[in-house]
């Protein structure tokens, strides 16, 4: 594989004192957040944005989110 291109869509999450963190994408530099639902209450999907496309959510009590960004990642990927 090390003449091949990685192109999966990166992805990890993370549990931590009774919270799971689910990242999915790869965001260096982005121009906004869309924050959906509430942080604070442990239930959001936060998109990290650049020229209007999703280049990584990260995900908190929102399994689902998390795995319908990938495939959307994986569909309509971003440019290298």
């Amino acid at each position: 594989g090390l003449d091949q291109r990685f192109d999966a869509v990166p992805f990890f999450w993370s549990s931590h004192y009774q919270m799971s963190l689910t990242y999915v994408g790869h965001a260096e530099r982005w121009d906004r957040l869309e924050v959906d639902g509430s942080v604070a209450e442990k239930d959001c999907a936060v998109r990290f944005v650049r020229g209007g496309k999703v280049l990584a959510v990260v995900t908190v009590g929102r399994d689902r989110a998390a795995l319908e960004a990938e495939l959307a990642m994986e569909r309509d990927p971003v440019p290298a």
